[in-house]
């Protein structure tokens, strides 16, 4: 791999990590979007506490922050692999800020980014699968699981490079890490439904 590669692949960690969600919320509400609802920086905990408008802008930039670094990628003619290592760092980026102490999101919003750069066949088939979940149940999270779960085998399905497979076990992978507590909510029948508004955590 040459450093242009490299290069391109710690631009795309740092186009992760810009927080979209804190940023707007506190630019535009005043408010640390972290102390409300879920705690977390993006979509759908945006949606609860500071409404429509300012979550569909951090959905856009938050899949944005998915897709630029994998058209980067094949701008500069990199090959599958380059490609998917800049749509990881941007997750990476994404779920551990470096302007966050190495914290931050879940992933799901700048996963799809890649995903519709990679694949836009298996990205609205995983948007399917979340909106389908949510219809039934409410729950975004478990939507975003079983939409992510889906990726992998949808990529199989479509004979998608072998380095498009890797990244969605990969994301997949990241996916359950990241979601680890909403799964013990889950479990627990405790997990906030995506209608449920922000209340400030206790």
């Amino acid at each position: 791999m040459n450093g242009e590669a490299l290069g391109v692949i710690a631009l795309s960690y740092l186009i992760g990590s810009v927080p979209t969600g804190l940023v707007l919320v506190r630019v535009l509400k005043g408010e640390d979007i972290r102390n409300y609802g879920s705690g977390n920086i993006g979509t759908v905990n945006v949606f609860r506490v500071a409404g429509t408008p300012i979550a569909i802008a951090v959905l856009a930039v938050d899949v944005l922050k998915g897709l630029v670094p994998v058209l980067l990628a094949v701008r500069f003619g990199t090959g599958p692999w380059t490609a998917i290592a800049c749509g990881l760092a941007a997750i990476v980026g994404h779920n551990w800020s470096v302007f966050l102490g190495f914290r931050g999101g879940k992933g799901i919003a700048t996963s799809f980014g890649v995903l519709v750069g990679l694949s836009p066949v298996a990205a609205l088939a995983a948007a399917a699968v979340w909106i389908v979940v949510v219809a039934i149940t409410r729950y975004s999270s478990l939507g975003s699981l079983l939409g992510a779960l889906s990726v992998p085998f949808v990529l199989w399905r479509l004979r998608g490079p072998e380095a498009y497979i890797a990244f969605g076990v990969i994301a997949a992978a990241f996916a359950i890490y990241r979601h680890r507590s909403n799964i013990q909510r889950l479990v627990a029948g405790t997990e906030l439904r995506i209608s449920d508004r922000g209340t400030p955590k206790s």
